[in-house]
């Protein structure tokens, strides 16, 4: 309502609301962990392939900038960003179980992916993308495989180490040695005089320009004037936040994350596979804000946070009493034919199925000779 472009503000808002509920198409679906696995491989398998096919395409015709499927280095790394820790997370998974079952094919191909995602990030040359994904893939890999790693004290050092020391070298002291280290300037090609005018233009500091507002009409003008990039984006998601709704949507993002990673390390132990991806995506997106604007709608890292902050969030069922514990298949013995029926315990609404945790509405135990075919309808032994 405060913005000069009032039109253009709630068109983008409509856009956001979207954003919000392709996430939560995905996590209503019936098994919404094995959704977020397919929507994560199958654009992993689309995307990775056909952008290294395009970059050797432009190497081969004599064109230096790699973009893969994308348009830009940073939407390239970031896109790699995200897909390759979906791929570490599914190869680990199938990894640990392939050495109980001998799941040998999927190791190999998401192994192939991971490889994949490693080389685009390389070949985008997206140092934040870069740093986030390894620091991502070693969150994922420590909650996996070392028990330590999960308990809460452990992930609260972790997290706020890496935080801390990511805010500290990149915007409070960015001479340290660190931006060097992972191959920027200590101005962050520019990022930080970019900061210093930004403030400045700001008129209301407690609700901002306007919902994504800022970059439109004369302000836009005025900082393409001095600067010769012609910046669209404050490279920082908080003063992006900042800068469109103030210090009320600063606040508003902080008891989001907040809220978000306390509900992630309170879950970790629980589902120690999937949600060692939702606290990397968590994690990655935080740091990753710091230099680019992650927070803006339609970004990969925001679509990312918004999986890792609704998926904890379990939905409550109103009739519990009729929801049991599958434990294993009892042969009954009938006058025409011998059938098998799951086993039904206290009232609860959790089975594991391939490693992935699922609520089902199921008959009470009087009826367990009557669920004929619930077997291989529901859950597969």
């Amino acid at each position: 309502m405060w913005s000069d472009f009032p039109d253009v503000a709630f068109k983008r808002w409509i856009r956001a609301v979207g954003d919000m509920i392709m996430v939560l198409v995905v996590l209503t679906d019936p098994s919404p962990l094995a959704a977020v696995e397919r929507f994560l491989s199958r654009t992993a398998f689309v995307f990775f392939p056909l952008s290294i096919l395009f970059d050797l395409e432009r190497g081969v015709s004599g064109r230096a900038f790699h973009t893969g499927l994308t348009l830009n280095k940073n939407t390239y790394g970031v896109t790699s960003l995200i897909l390759g820790l979906g791929a570490v997370w599914r190869f680990l998974t199938l990894y640990q179980r392939g050495k109980r079952e001998g799941h040998k094919r999927g190791v190999m191909v998401y192994g192939s992916m991971v490889a994949m995602s490693m080389w685009s990030l390389w070949w985008a040359n997206s140092a934040t993308s870069t740093l986030c994904f390894l620091l991502g893939t070693a969150l994922i890999v420590l909650t996996n495989q070392w028990p330590l790693a999960r308990k809460p004290a452990f992930v609260h050092l972790v997290v706020t180490s890496l935080i801390f020391l990511a805010v500290y070298g990149t915007v409070l002291n960015p001479g340290l040695g660190i931006v060097s280290a992972i191959g920027k300037d200590p101005t962050l090609t520019g990022r930080t005089d970019l900061w210093r005018s930004l403030f400045a233009m700001v008129h209301n500091q407690w609700f901002g320009e306007g919902f994504e507002s800022f970059w439109l009409g004369p302000r836009l003008k005025t900082l393409w004037n001095i600067f010769v990039w012609r910046p669209n984006e404050a490279h920082n998601g908080y003063i992006e936040t900042y800068l469109n709704l103030g210090w009320t949507g600063v606040i508003l993002l902080g008891l989001v994350l907040v809220t978000g990673y306390r509900r992630a390390v309170r879950n970790l132990r629980q589902d120690t596979a999937t949600k060692s991806l939702w606290l990397a995506y968590f994690v990655a997106a935080v740091i990753y804000s710091l230099t680019e604007a992650g927070f803006r709608i339609f970004t990969p890292v925001w679509i990312a946070l918004l999986l890792s902050i609704f998926s904890v969030f379990k939905p409550q069922y109103e009739n519990a009493g009729l929801q049991t514990v599958v434990t294993a298949p009892r042969i009954f013995r009938g006058t025409g034919s011998d059938f098998a029926a799951p086993i039904l315990s206290r009232p609860t609404a959790v089975y594991e199925t391939e490693n992935i945790m699922q609520r089902v509405p199921c008959p009470r135990p009087s009826f367990a000779r009557k669920c004929r075919g619930f077997q291989e309808n529901k859950i597969g032994f």
